[in-house]
């Protein structure tokens, strides 16, 4: 199994976050998305070190995406090219 695409920073009690990681387990994506929980502060540092303040956040490896609805349509959009 190679490494995730995408990383989810999220937050338990967010219901943004709750909403991301739902889409994520409902379609099936888990192996494209490494969950990142921000009560971890390794986690939050990371967030921060990827110019990040809140959550959910989603980092592609050079993007951070910030918001519930643009992350799931980026997530969506990814799935899209791997079924052509």
């Amino acid at each position: 199994m190679s490494e995730p695409t995408f990383e989810l920073f999220h937050a338990i009690a967010d219901p943004a976050s709750a909403k991301v990681r739902s889409w994520v387990v409902d379609h099936d994506f888990t192996e494209h998305v490494r969950f990142r929980n921000v009560s971890y502060p390794e986690v939050q540092a990371d967030l921060t070190a990827r110019g990040g303040v809140g959550t959910p956040a989603l980092w592609d490896g050079a993007t951070l995406l910030t918001g519930a609805e643009a992350i799931i349509a980026r997530l969506v959009a990814h799935a899209d090219v791997g079924r052509r």
